[in-house]
């Protein structure tokens, strides 16, 4: 039995998803929503608060400040509310609502960035936002998850030795990269390992954070429209770029097999997929991070009309709509 007495002490760590009878590729998907926050964020969210504290930077007056595209903030959320803390998720309009509701459920507050920055983008604006507003009055504290060294270690102490007690023998890892705590806290501890393991970068066409032009990027959670100050690309064996439209069909075709994730997962299995396609993978051990679940996607990548109005009736086939779909 197991028995806490704040949320974030507890977080399933050991579950795999077997993807070979869904795709007909050995593939092992690590999944990181079941805790109280709903994402692989939560241990990042704590790290970086648990060392805020001892460092004795929050004080009765403080308020937590950061931006997120989601999944952190509500992650935050559940923390602040745990220890009783204040906090401010500064989003932008790309953040779906059942998520803004349930950081206002927990007790943070919520502002949404409407216009996005004309060079920095949705991403540039939130920054400026909270760099003003931490200039303006001192009781806010800026966790900054972009440049904060918490997030990666959060990872490198346990996502990453988690995955190794269960695969002793992997061979490659996927990862999906936003602001790349998690590809670097796992990245890091691979380059350590005795057994050469490849840690396989995933991002979002559209995200500049390993070059190439900025564009559209209507999903949440990966993807950067800022070079990630916490990546080092010299960790990092491989990049693999995903179209939203292929992100969106990896989703629906576990949804068809009983498995809803988001829309982050969707991307990584999506580049995954793609990767080992390319590869000779047939001995290769294989493990993709799930970050998050897909209840909070609901009214965007399973809800017909948002499909057909970003990306054209024929992004899903008949194959790969899921029967809710179907008959709407």
């Amino acid at each position: 039995m197991t028995v806490i007495s704040a949320p974030q002490d507890f977080n399933e760590d050991e579950l795999y998803v077997d993807l070979e009878p869904v795709f007909a590729q050995s593939l092992f998907l690590k999944c990181e929503g079941f805790n109280f926050a709903g994402s692989i964020k939560v241990k990042a969210a704590t790290e970086m608060v648990e060392a805020a504290e001892r460092a004795g930077l929050i004080t009765p007056e403080s308020v937590l400040v950061e931006s997120s595209s989601g999944n952190l903030g509500v992650a935050l959320s559940m923390i602040a509310a745990s220890k009783g803390h204040r906090f401010l998720c500064v989003t932008d309009s790309r953040c779906n609502l059942p998520t803004r509701q349930l950081m206002e459920a927990l007790g943070s507050q919520v502002h949404v960035i409407a216009e996005p920055d004309p060079i920095g983008g949705f991403l540039g604006a939130r920054l400026d936002y909270v760099r003003a507003l931490c200039a303006a009055d001192p009781r806010y504290l800026w966790l900054n998850q972009y440049t904060n060294d918490g997030n990666w270690r959060a990872h490198f102490r346990t996502t990453a030795p988690a995955i190794t007690r269960q695969f002793p023998r992997l061979d490659v890892l996927f990862v999906g990269a936003g602001t790349t705590g998690t590809l670097m806290g796992c990245a890091r501890f691979f380059a350590e390992w005795p057994r050469p393991v490849r840690v396989v970068a995933v991002d979002a066409v559209g995200s500049v954070s390993f070059g190439g032009p900025p564009g559209r990027r209507m999903i949440p959670g990966l993807g950067m429209s800022i070079h990630p100050p916490l990546l080092d690309q010299s960790f990092v064996s491989d990049v693999i770029r995903v179209e939203e439209a292929d992100a969106i069909r990896a989703c629906h075709r576990l949804a068809r097999r009983g498995f809803l994730f988001g829309g982050s997962t969707g991307t990584v299995v999506s580049g995954a997929l793609q990767w080992l396609a390319r590869h000779d993978a047939e001995r290769l051990t294989a493990v993709a991070i799930a970050p998050d679940l897909g209840e909070r996607y609901l009214d965007t990548i399973y809800q017909t009309n948002w499909l057909r109005d970003l990306y054209g009736e024929d992004v899903l086939g008949s194959d790969e709509l899921t029967a809710g779909l179907q008959s709407a």
